[in-house]
C-alpha cells in the first residue's frame, strides 16, 4: 500500500571562502558532525545533503573522517548528495558560462569523492530567474529546490504546494520542489509533534503527496541555542524516533526517490525571486521599511491579508544598485572571466592549459556569493569576506597574465569601459599592481590591486543609511531608562557588541576611496571633517577630462577639470604616473592648481583610504618619516607640518608611504560601519582614512603644485614567502 505522504529532508550546509578558520571548525564540531553522528544511528530516515564547494574542500582536508562518514552513508542510500555551483555563487550575480561550468565542475568533484551521479542540487539563496532552468539542465542537473514563496508568487494556492513541478526554458526540462515554510519554522524549534501533526494535516487534505523541508544544516547546533537543544536535550533523536513512529503513512524519502516514483503535480513558470526576507533586503531602505510594514498589516488577520500573496520585495540584482561595493566587484568579476574565456579560445588554451584551469578555479572561487550582498547578517560588511573576493580575482588575474607568457617588469594603461557606467575608465598596470581610475566620478581611483600579495588596497565600504539603524537609534535612546514589564517582540530586541553604537551612526557624502579632491573651507578642523563637514567646491565627484601617454618604459594619465571654489573658477590638473624603472610599485601623483584667486586663503586636501589593513592590533600601525609610531591603524591623528606619513601591516607583508613635496597637515582617523551580525549590532573598521592637507595663498601667476608619491612595498610578505617555501622543501 502506498504511503499516504512522502517527507524529503534537505540540508543545506555553507561557510563562504574567506571566512576565518575557527568559523568552520566550531560550525563542524557544533552542526556537521554530531548531526551526522545521530544520523547514522536512524539508517532507515535518509536525507538530501548539500555542502558547499568551499566548505567540502575544507572538510577533505581538515576533517577527512567527516568524508569518510558521509561516503559509508551513501552507500547504504541514507545521504543523497546534492550538488550545484562549486563555490556558491548566485546564480544571478556570474555570465551564463560560469553558471553552467561550475555546477558542471561540482558534479564531476562530487562523483569522484562519493561515487555517485549528482542528480539535483541547491540554488544558492534560492535566488532564481526563469532563464536559471535552461542553465542548470545544460549543467546535467535534473532537479532543484527553492521556497514556496517562489511558487506563492507564481499564483499558485498553498494547498497546491505538495508534490514537484516541471519547468523548462528554451525546451530544456527541470523539476522543481517547493520547500515548505512551516517547516522552517517547525524544524528544528518546536517539538517534534508540530512538525507531525502538520504532516498529518497535509495527508488527510491531500493524500499521496509530497512534503519538501530544506533549509540550512547551521541550524542545527551553530544557530545561538541550537546545539544544546538539538543535542544536549535530545530534539534530534525525538524528532526522528517521532517521524518512525508515524511510518504506517508517512514515508521518508531521497528527492531522488519522489522524482522516480511520483508523477508531477504540474508545470510552472516562476518569477524573478528568492526567499522572502531576501527580496526585502534587496530594496532601498525607504521602500523596504514600507514593505516591512505592509508584510506586517496583512499578517495580522486584516483584510489584507489576502494581498499577503502577492507582496514582494526587489530584484536581487539591485543589490549592485544598493550597494556600489557589490557592484565594483561584480565588474571586476566580469573582467577576469571574459579575459579567461578569450584566451580560452586561443593558443594559451593548448600551450598553458593547467595555467587556465588553475585561473578557472580562483575565479570560481572569487564568484562566492556571500561579499555582493547584506541583509540580516554581514556578507557585504565583513571586510574579510570581500578581501578573499579580491584575493581571488587577483590571483586568476595573474595567473592570466602568466598564461599570455609575459614576464619581467612591464607597465601598461588603457581606457574601457570598465566597471558598466557608460563611461570610460583607466586602468594601469604592471608587473606589481593594476590601478583604476575613475575620471568621470572625481578622478577616483577606486581600485588598487597589488599583485604580489593579492590584495585590493581600495576595498572600502561607504557608510549608508540601512532600516535596522533605526532600532540602534531607539535602544540608545532608551539607554540609562528605567526597564518597564511591556513584552518585546524578538525582533525588537537590540544586542549591542559595543556599547554607544548609536553615537557612530554617520553616513558619507561622497565615496571613500583616494585621489578624492577636497578644498575646504579655511581653519577647517579634523573634528568637523571626520563629522563630513566643511568640504566646499565641487571637485570631490565631479567630472574630469582626461588623457592617456604611452611610452615603453612610463605611462601616464592627466585628469583635469575646471570647477568652482566658492565664487572663484579654480581648475584642478592630477598627472599620475607608473615608471617600469621605478618596480612600478611607486605611483606619482602630480596636483596643479590654477586660476587661484590671489591673496585669498585656500584649503586644499587630498583624500586616500585604504583597506584590509585591520585596526585593533600592535602589529599594525602609523609611523612617522623618523620610524616613529604614531598609533595603531584605528588612530585618530591631526600631524602638521609633515612631508611623510607610512602605514604598517605586519601579517600582511605591507607597508604603505605617503610623501608629499610640500610639508602640510596630515588627517588620521578610522571609517566604521554599523552592521548587523548573527551576535548583534557592531562597529566594524572598514578602512584608514588619510587626509594630505595643506593652507595655500596664491601666489600672483595664481597657480600651486604638489607632488605626492604612493609607494608599496611588499618585501616583507615575499621574504615569508621564500622562508616558508624553504621550511617545505
Amino acid at each position: 500500500m502506498p504511503p499516504r505522504l512522502r517527507l524529503a529532508l534537505a540540508l543545506h550546509d555553507h561557510q563562504p571562502i574567506g571566512n576565518f578558520d575557527g568559523v568552520f571548525e566550531s560550525a563542524f564540531q557544533d552542526s556537521y558532525w554530531p548531526f551526522l553522528n545521530v544520523l547514522e544511528q536512524y539508517p532507515d530516515i535518509p536525507i538530501a545533503l548539500h555542502t558547499s564547494g568551499s566548505l567540502l574542500e575544507w572538510l577533505v582536508e581538515k576533517h577527512p573522517e567527516y568524508i569518510d562518514q558521509v561516503r559509508l552513508l551513501v552507500d547504504r542510500g541514507q545521504i543523497e548528495i546534492l550538488g550545484g555551483p562549486f563555490y556558491e555563487p548566485i546564480l544571478a550575480g556570474i555570465p551564463r558560462r560560469d553558471r553552467v561550468g561550475q555546477i558542471a565542475a561540482y558534479s564531476k568533484y562530487l562523483e569522484q569523492l562519493f561515487g555517485v551521479r549528482v542528480r539535483g542540487m541547491w540554488v544558492p539563496e534560492r535566488v532564481w530567474e526563469q532563464s536559471f532552468a535552461g542553465d542548470i539542465s545544460r549543467a546535467g542537473i535534473e532537479y532543484t529546490i527553492l521556497d514556496d514563496f517562489h511558487f506563492r508568487s507564481a499564483g499558485l494556492r498553498d494547498d497546491e504546494l505538495h508534490g514537484y513541478f516541471l519547468s523548462e526554458d528554451e525546451g530544456r526540462l527541470l523539476k522543481i520542489f517547493p520547500g515548505s515554510e512551516p517547516l522552517r519554522y517547525t524544524i528544528p524549534f518546536a517539538d517534534p509533534n508540530a512538525t507531525i501533526d502538520y504532516l498529518r494535516q497535509v495527508a488527510n487534505q491531500r493524500p499521496n503527496s509530497v512534503v519538501v523541508f530544506g533549509d540550512d544544516g547551521e541550524k542545527f547546533g551553530t544557530w545561538p541555542g541550537t546545539k544544546q537543544h538539538i543535542y544536549q536535550n535530545g530534539w534530534l533523536r525525538k524528532f526522528f524516533d517521532a517521524l518512525r513512529q508515524q511510518a504506517d503513512w508517512l514515508k521518508i524519502s531521497t528527492l531522488s526517490e519522489v522524482v522516480d516514483n511520483v508523477t508531477p503535480t504540474g508545470s510552472v513558470y516562476i518569477p524573478d525571486a528568492s526567499y522572502r526576507e531576501m527580496t526585502e533586503w534587496a530594496l532601498p531602505p525607504a521602500q523596504q521599511a514600507l514593505l516591512l510594514k505592509l508584510t506586517h498589516d496583512a499578517a495580522d488577520g486584516s483584510p489584507a491579508k489576502q494581498l499577503q500573496p502577492f507582496l514582494r520585495g526587489g530584484f536581487w540584482r539591485n543589490f549592485r544598485v544598493k550597494y556600489s561595493e557589490s557592484h565594483d566587484m561584480y565588474t571586476r568579476m566580469l573582467q577576469v572571466s571574459g579575459r579567461l574565456d578569450e584566451l580560452s579560445q586561443g593558443l594559451a588554451a593548448s600551450e598553458q592549459p593547467d595555467v587556465l584551469a588553475q585561473a578557472r578555479t580562483e575565479l570560481y572561487r572569487a564568484q562566492c556569493n556571500c561579499s555582493y550582498w547584506h541583509g540580516a547578517f554581514g556578507g557585504l560588511y565583513l571586510p574579510h569576506l570581500r578581501n578573499a573576493v579580491y584575493k581571488h580575482l587577483i590571483a586568476a588575474d595573474n595567473l592570466l597574465e602568466q598564461a599570455t607568457g609575459r614576464s619581467g617588469p612591464w607597465v601598461q594603461i588603457d581606457a574601457a569601459d570598465y566597471n558598466l557606467d557608460a563611461r570610460r575608465e583607466i586602468r594601469i598596470a604592471s608587473d606589481r599592481l593594476v590601478a583604476f581610475f575613475a575620471p568621470a566620478r572625481g578622478g577616483h581611483l577606486y581600485e588598487l590591486d597589488l599583485r604580489t600579495i593579492q590584495h585590493n588596497l581600495l576595498a572600502t565600504l561607504n557608510r549608508r543609511p540601512e532600516v535596522y539603524h533605526e532600532k540602534v537609534r531607539t535602544a540608545g535612546e532608551r539607554q540609562g531608562q528605567p526597564a518597564t514589564d511591556k513584552a518585546v517582540s524578538i525582533h525588537d530586541l537590540v544586542a549591542f557588541k559595543q556599547p554607544d553604537l548609536h553615537k557612530k551612526l554617520q553616513y558619507d557624502a561622497w565615496p571613500r576611496k583616494s585621489c578624492v579632491d577636497h578644498f575646504f573651507q579655511p581653519g577647517l578642523t579634523l573634528s568637523r571633517f571626520q563629522a563630513g563637514e566643511g568640504s566646499l567646491g565641487d571637485f570631490t565627484t565631479g567630472v574630469y577630462e582626461a588623457l592617456i601617454r604611452r611610452a615603453p618604459q612610463h605611462v601616464q594619465l592627466r585628469m583635469w577639470r575646471a570647477g568652482r571654489v566658492g565664487p572663484f573658477d579654480v581648475t584642478v590638473n592630477k598627472t599620475v604616473g607608473l615608471n617600469r624603472e621605478s618596480g612600478a610599485s611607486r605611483i606619482e601623483i602630480l596636483y596643479e592648481l590654477e586660476n587661484l584667486p590671489t591673496n585669498v586663503p585656500l584649503h586644499f586636501g587630498v583624500e586616500f583610504n585604504f583597506a584590509g589593513m585591520a585596526a585593533g592590533a600592535a602589529d599594525r600601525y602609523f609611523y612617522d618619516a623618523r620610524g616613529d609610531k604614531l598609533g595603531q591603524l584605528e588612530s585618530v591623528l591631526d600631524l602638521r607640518d609633515t612631508d611623510r606619513i607610512s602605514l604598517i601591516d605586519e601579517w600582511l607583508g605591507l607597508d604603505v608611504a605617503l610623501e608629499s613635496s610640500h610639508p602640510g597637515g596630515v588627517w588620521t582617523f578610522p571609517i566604521q560601519t554599523i552592521s548587523q551580525s548573527e551576535s548583534g549590532f557592531e562597529a566594524v573598521h572598514q578602512s584608514c582614512c588619510v587626509v594630505p592637507h595643506w593652507d595655500i595663498v596664491s601666489p600672483p601667476e595664481g597657480k600651486w603644485s604638489v607632488q605626492l608619491t604612493l609607494s608599496l612595498d611588499t618585501s616583507a610578505a615575499q621574504a615569508r614567502r621564500l622562508r616558508e617555501a624553504a621550511v617545505v622543501a
